[in-house]
Parts: C-alpha cells; sequence; structure tokens
C-alpha cells in the first residue's frame, strides 16, 4: 500500500467533513468551507474523528490516486483549520508595492528608465479566498498571500513572482522569503 495514502487522516476539533455519493468531500472549519469531487474508485470514510482511504485494487491507476486523495484531504482540513500562506519579499532599488482596496500595485523597475518613461507597473486584484497583505514599511517589502486552498495560495504566489523573478546575480526582483535561507545553505529547489 501506498505509505501515504494508508495514514489516517485527524480531524481537528471545530472541523466537520461529509462524504457525498460520488465521493463529493465537505470540509467545514472556522476559516472557512471547501468542498471536492475525488475518484468514486477510492474509498473515503469518516471514523471516529479521522478520515481513512483506502483503494480497492492494486491496479496502477488505483496506486496513484490513493496518495493523491490522502494528501488532497489533508490540504483541505489544514486549510480550514490553519489556513496557508506564503511571504514574498520585493528586493531591488525603486522597487515598491501598495495596497489600495483589494488591488495591489507593483512598481518593480527603475523610477525613470530611458526617455524618461515611468517604470513598470502591475496591478493585481485579490481574487475570492484569498488575501493580499503588504508590509511597505520593512525592509524588504514583503505580501504575504494567505487563504484556505494551498493550490490556489501558490498560484497566487506564483503570479505575482512571475512580474520580476529574481536575478541570480544580485538577488533583484520578487523571491520567496525562505528563498534566500535556502541559496545560503546551499539547497536548490522551489
Amino acid at each position: 500500500m501506498s505509505r501515504i495514502g494508508r495514514m489516517p487522516i485527524a480531524i481537528p476539533a471545530g472541523t466537520t467533513v461529509t462524504v457525498e455519493n460520488g465521493n463529493v468531500v465537505t470540509v467545514k472549519g472556522k476559516l472557512g468551507t471547501l468542498t471536492e469531487t475525488f475518484s468514486t474508485r477510492m474509498n473515503i470514510q469518516v471514523e471516529a474523528n479521522q478520515i481513512i482511504v483506502t483503494r480497492p485494487t492494486d491496479e496502477k491507476e488505483d496506486r496513484s490516486a490513493h496518495g493523491l486523495t490522502r494528501a488532497l484531504l489533508q490540504n483541505m482540513v489544514t486549510g480550514v483549520s490553519q489556513g496557508y500562506s506564503k511571504t514574498l519579499e520585493i528586493i531591488g532599488v525603486g522597487y515598491k508595492a501598495a495596497k489600495v482596496g483589494k488591488t495591489v500595485q507593483l512598481y518593480l523597475g527603475h523610477s525613470l528608465v530611458k526617455g524618461g518613461v515611468p517604470q513598470e507597473k502591475f496591478c493585481i486584484t485579490e481574487p475570492e479566498g484569498i488575501t493580499l497583505e503588504v508590509a511597505d514599511k520593512a525592509v524588504p517589502i514583503t505580501i504575504t498571500v494567505k487563504g484556505i486552498d494551498k493550490q490556489a495560495v501558490g498560484q497566487m504566489a506564483a503570479v505575482i513572482r512571475s512580474k520580476r523573478p529574481p536575478e541570480p546575480y544580485h538577488g533583484k526582483g520578487v523571491k520567496y522569503s525562505d528563498e534566500r535561507i535556502r541559496r545560503k545553505a546551499g539547497k536548490t529547489g522551489k
């Protein structure tokens, strides 16, 4: 069996999990509600404050879906009880960020480009379920992406980072806050 798939998922206090026909799982917690439809081949059961995922056979399709289903359920339970966040740092001369209503304005370029053209301005609007917080008084400027859906938080952080990815030699750009720590330790990866 899958090592990940066979581990039960503990349901914290204040969180409810319901499994409906067609493996539609709804998780409600103090931070919100998430609903997801999983493969009907997986058996999802809620027993004694635990979620148990089992697979019917050892076919390749079932083995591959077993661990994935359990991991996605764990992310849902963690999301509605604790939430997820990613912190990005903006490092560079003249780089700025400001939050106006539900829009974050990023100024990621020189104050005046050749010919007197103003710097690039990117506007990012908060999607539903995601909160963007800007700490523009700190050095470096940080943007914190928060939400209950782990995938949505990661995607929003990637969109912000893609506006000006970190430059490898001087370190200017938008980077994850732990990226600098990994680089100093000699570890690679995202």
